[in-house]
């Protein structure tokens, strides 16, 4: 969709409450805390040269993507709304940071003790356990512990300047307290020493705190980015303190080292640190490398490097910051951050990464980044480097020279120059992910017809149901894993690795992606001995491919490949089998039960999680995803059912094509029926005792000649004759039934005749004559001055609903069917939203076509996402669109054939300006709707929704959301769907012989007795409470609007209009009954609506199909 005008953005970012991210080592400049304890920060003016003239900047812009400046204005607007109002979200921080610094510098020193010393020490004077990671350190260690005064204390991070961005949760400021070079001997990197040193040196900080700070601190520890190896400590006001009470702010202190501490050469991710107790001089060169405690060691060592390196990269290039704000934002928006359980990538890797590309990183070590690159510029060529270097299988080295890897599949860029492999805190599975984000906004950027500003920076698309096509719990089973890494990788950590690896490998191409998130790890006092307890199961998501994610047979290596089939066997276990093929191939095999795809997937993670992680594991997997294909009637999850009517209707048009007694050749015969384009909510279910209810329509268009009459009303009884000669010539055949109907008696303008042809096999259809003549007549009489005003209002309306029936419904029915094909999960998805609009009693007021083009658009237009893999996801981003859509100023606009151009959409967008100028109280035309077929937006939305439904559309989508967000991977698809009646001011209960719940519908007869029936042609296509509903709207069209839920209702809810309810003046020929009532000022007697007298009226036209009038209010 493209916008009218630019308007303020916010942020679709649904943040919660949870410790930030870390703020450190990305920023460009460091706040020195000095004597006189003031913040210094540099002026932009000062911290980089004189940018581009705005003209310049703006012809950047508008000669790249979008033709246009629009894009520049949006991305502007981003980043003055992202940055935060300093003053007010951080009021009373630099008088807090003075504090802290002031307090740590007077803590005094302690001795070196031993380990156990220190430990007891701590504990007994201020209850305090030190924060050792794992494995503890041996108590009889011969190195020694100690605190000294800091050599330096800094503020850092994204405080410091001033690139900090908008949060609803805490906003962290870094600062880094640097421990003295005297602390630490030569070796300390080998074995933890260095971490144990430094989680002791915290813990002296904190007891130094508690002293000093008179309890106006809250003081907890915490793992900086879920590093176990990085405890920190995190200062907050105390709730009690009265000019903080509100605070939204955090401190984090963290202990750092000079950069010259360690040689570098000796923490490169190809060399040991964790030596063994038993280990030689002669081992050390064969023990595993341990790439994530080098780097560990390494990141602590480097934060005044990057400092520098990030200033430089800022001085060099106008663009860098706001690149790197556009960076954060796009990651934020996808779930990306810095802590492990983020995915390892988050601002300081995005700012790091694009100050790399500055320097180099392209063919014969050319930079792949200009300087001269605007911020926009460089954050789409750092997303084109993400997405098109494989980092894993290709690691990518600067100024580093004779560097080797240990393969892995994990993703290397490796900063020489700091001795840093950037993504190493990134797993497998997030690498992958963040690729494949990468990509998809790409395609996003790369769309030069549509805007997609929106969808690249403001949706925030990391809720995992809409998302991932499933999602499993995995419960961890220590017991599936093997001793603790020499790396530091956990129990927990090789557990994830594992369940990867296994789906990775087990899942094959069935799976586009498979993500894992593990539980993010919490903070806990001081005073406690460790963080609490927490759940340890893994959040397993995947993203189908919808071709094969259902195939019930895969082939293995063939029988000749000795060493692949012994691999295959060893993996699959007994589920292996050897079998032999049409093709004469012997391969071996594995055969899955016959289901759903959401079935045919959890029988294959079950089996392998059992057997190689145990019984454990698998018995406790919970599967989440397949409830929504549940919900659909009929279980019907495929295509069978259309398919049959699909064959049904070409041997129809076959049969119909051959008739040679027909006075005129036929031209064209078109389906304009749900059933016929895959889309009706009920699959068109027959059988030769019980045919379809609901006939399908069908459109038959014959050769024109001069022999049609030039008088439209001729013209629809001349369609009659021709339907009956139709009728007897296929009554000649054998099994089939054919009759005659009217519609449209008021209207003698419009088409008047159908006929019914009901087939032996139980499917009927309707058919229908199109003549293009009635629009030139139509047209004529709309013109004709001499005509009367009805009569031209009915012309117009008559030539409204021929455009709509015989031209844009057959080519909106081969679109959705066409689509239908090509997008096999589009069926499913259109059905179950049309039961959720359905269900919330919308359909009777916004057409099944409209609801078709609102979920097309998430299959072909699909960005912040790709096409939808699953029910569930197209279902679930269909709802966050119409949430989303601000009908008022901005069209629907769906691409079928992908050959729109930018005029075209600008031509739309026009459309709807000029009709908001035309009717801006929106009484005629509400919703807006265009596609290839239809500019004028208008030919399925001009007889509803009103204001009042689309509005309540909106607010329903926007719970339905805020429930999916709240309630994530627990969501019951259910609730989405349960509807409460106690919106409406009377609800109408009708009988139980005359609706019916489409989940209750079925065969309950023996079969014998079922050939025995009759079939009774004349329920076809009758539809009692349907033809009531629309009598009631009729007569009360001005008084009262209706709600309810398809031809089978069982309710209809009645709002009352809230004009007719006030009293006023009493007139004669009032639209609706009304009574006197006594007027409060002494005036002239006043009417208001007789709403007694209405719904004893209505309850009289239901008669027996009418069970009670329920008055609500």
């Amino acid at each position: 969709m493209a916008p009218l005008s630019t308007k303020r953005r916010k942020l679709d970012d649904g943040r919660s409450v949870s410790p930030p991210e870390s703020e450190t080592a990305e920023t460009e400049q460091t706040t020195h805390l000095g004597s006189q304890a003031r913040t210094q920060v540099q002026t932009p003016a000062q911290s980089r040269p004189k940018r581009t003239a705005d003209d310049d900047e703006s012809a950047i812009y508008a000669g790249g993507l979008y033709k246009t400046s629009l894009f520049k204005l949006q991305v502007d607007e981003l980043l003055a709304e992202a940055k935060p109002n300093y003053e007010k979200r951080l009021k009373g921080v630099d008088d807090l940071l003075r504090k802290l610094k002031g307090f740590i510098e007077d803590i005094g020193d302690r001795d070196a003790v031993s380990v156990s010393e220190a430990s007891k020490a701590l504990l007994k004077s201020h209850k305090i356990t030190i924060p050792f990671p794992d494995p503890q350190p041996d108590k009889n260690a011969a190195y020694k512990l100690s605190y000294k005064k800091p050599s330096n204390v800094n503020v850092v991070g994204s405080y410091a300047s001033k690139t900090m961005d908008k949060s609803d949760g805490l906003l962290s400021v870094d600062m880094v307290v640097v421990m003295p070079v005297s602390m630490f001997q030569e070796k300390d990197y080998l074995n933890y020493r260095y971490f144990y040193k430094r989680a002791y040196y915290i813990a002296c900080i904190a007891a130094g705190l508690h002293d000093t700070s008179k309890n106006d601190l809250s003081l907890t520890f915490e793992y900086l980015n879920g590093n176990t190896l990085h405890p920190v400590l995190v200062a907050k006001p105390a709730p009690g303190e009265q000019s903080n009470t509100d605070a939204k702010y955090q401190v984090r202190i963290i202990p750092a080292a000079a950069s010259s501490l360690f040689t570098k050469s000796k923490l490169e991710p190809s060399k040991n640190a964790v030596r063994s107790k038993d280990a030689t001089e002669n081992d050390i060169s064969n023990q595993p490398p341990t790439p994530f405690y080098n780097a560990s060691l390494i990141s602590d060592c480097s934060f005044e490097p990057y400092l520098k390196f990030l200033h430089s990269s800022a001085k060099l290039s106008p663009g860098f910051k706001d690149s790197c704000i556009l960076g954060r934002v796009w990651l934020r928006q996808r779930g990306f951050g810095g802590a492990v359980s983020k995915g390892g990538f988050g601002h300081f890797e995005w700012a790091a990464v694009t100050a790399l590309l500055l320097k180099g990183g392209g063919p014969k070590g050319h930079s792949v980044l200009s300087p001269g690159y605007s911020s926009y510029q460089m954050f789409k060529a750092v997303l084109q480097f993400i997405a098109s270097s494989d980092l894993a299988a290709k690691p990518i080295i600067f100024e580093a020279k004779d560097l080797t890897f240990t393969k892995s599949n994990k993703p290397t860029l490796f900063d020489g120059a700091r001795g840093l492999n950037t993504l190493y805190k990134m797993t497998p599975w997030s690498y992958q992910l963040l690729r494949h984000e990468a990509k998809t906004s790409l395609g996003m950027l790369n769309d030069s017809t549509f805007d997609q500003f929106e969808s690249t920076f403001i949706i925030k698309t990391c809720q995992n149901l809409q998302r991932f096509d499933s999602t499993v719990r995995v419960s961890y089973s220590p017991q599936a894993t093997s001793d603790v890494s020499c790396d530091h990788v956990s129990s927990y950590r090789q557990f994830s690795s594992k369940v990867y690896d296994v789906l990775h490998e087990g899942l094959m191409d069935r799976v586009e992606l498979v993500d894992i998130r593990e539980q993010d790890l919490p903070s806990w006092p001081i005073k406690s001995s460790g963080p609490p307890e927490q759940d340890h199961s893994l959040q397993v998501s995947v993203l189908f491919d919808p071709a094969k994610i259902d195939r019930l047979v895969d082939h293995g290596p063939a029988a000749e490949e000795k060493k692949a089939a012994a691999k295959f066997q060893k993996f699959w276990g007994e589920k292996a089998e050897l079998r032999r093929f049409k093709d004469g191939s012997i391969l071996e095999s594995l055969i899955w039960p016959a289901g759903s795809a959401h079935a045919v997937f959890r029988n294959i993670v079950t089996y392998l999680i059992n057997r190689h992680l145990g019984k454990e594991s698998s018995a406790s997997l919970v599967f989440i995803g397949e409830g929504f294909d549940k919900i659909l009637p009929a279980s019907s999850t495929s295509m069978k059912h259309f398919g049959s009517l699909r064959e049904a209707y070409q041997i129809f048009e076959k049969k119909i094509r051959d008739f040679e007694e027909l006075p005129l050749q036929l031209k064209q015969l078109s389906a304009a029926s749900p059933q016929l384009r895959y889309s009706s909510i009920d699959p068109p279910v027959f059988s030769s005792s019980q045919p379809m209810k609901v006939p399908a329509d069908v459109l038959i268009q014959f050769e024109g000649s001069g022999r049609w009459p030039d008088d439209i009303v001729a013209i629809q009884r001349t369609k009659i004759a021709f339907l009956l000669k139709i009728g007897s010539l296929l009554q000649a055949e054998r099994g089939v039934t054919t009759r005659v109907g009217l519609e449209n008696e008021d209207f003698p303008l419009q088409n008047c005749a159908f006929l019914d042809v009901v087939y032996d096999s139980g499917v009927v259809f309707r058919l229908r004559i199109h003549n293009d003549r009635e629009q030139t007549l139509l047209e004529r009489l709309i013109k004709d001055k001499s005509s009367d005003h009805h009569t031209r209002e009915a012309a117009v309306l008559a030539l409204s609903e021929y455009k709509r029936s015989f031209i844009h419904l057959p080519l909106h029915t081969q679109s959705i069917a066409t689509h239908c094909t090509r997008f096999p999960l589009l069926s499913q998805t259109i059905r179950l939203t049309k039961m959720w609009f359905d269900k919330h009693m919308l359909l009777g007021h916004i057409s099944e076509e409209l609801v078709e083009i609102l979920v097309a658009r998430t299959f072909l237009q699909p960005y912040p996402w790709q096409a939808p893999s699953s029910v569930m996801t197209g279902f679930l981003r269909t709802l966050l669109f119409i949430s989303r859509w601000d009908w008022r100023l901005t069209p629907l606009i769906v691409d079928f054939t992908g050959t729109m151009t930018t005029s075209e959409v600008d031509s739309i967008n026009t459309r709807l300006e000029a009709w908001r100028k035309i009717d801006p109280s929106m009484n005629r035309t509400v919703l807006f709707a265009s596609s290839n077929h239809d500019s004028t937006g208008t030919v399925f939305t001009n007889k509803g929704p009103s204001k009042m439904v689309a509005s309540r559309m909106t607010a329903l989508a926007r719970s339905a959301c805020k429930l999916v967000k709240d309630k994530d991977i627990d969501l019951d698809p259910r609730t989405l769907f349960a509807n409460s009646t106690s919106d409406y001011d009377f609800v109408i209960h009708m009988s139980p012989l005359f609706s019916g719940d489409r989940r209750k519908e079925g065969k309950s007869k023996f079969k014998n007795l079922e050939l025995q029936e009759k079939t009774d042609l004349v329920l076809v296509g009758y539809q009692p409470i349907q033809l009531y509903i629309e009598e009631l709207q009729r007569l009360y069209t001005s008084s009262i609007v209706f709600f309810h839920s398809g031809a089978t209702s069982s309710v209809i809810g009645g709002l009352w209009n809230p004009q007719c309810v006030e009293p006023r003046a009493f007139k004669v020929n009032s639209a609706y009954a009304s009574k006197v009532v006594d007027s409060e000022d002494g005036d002239a007697e006043k009417a208001t609506i007789d709403k007694s007298a209405i719904l004893a009226e209505i309850a009289r036209l239901g008669g027996d199909m009418v069970a009670r009038v329920e008055v609500q209010r």
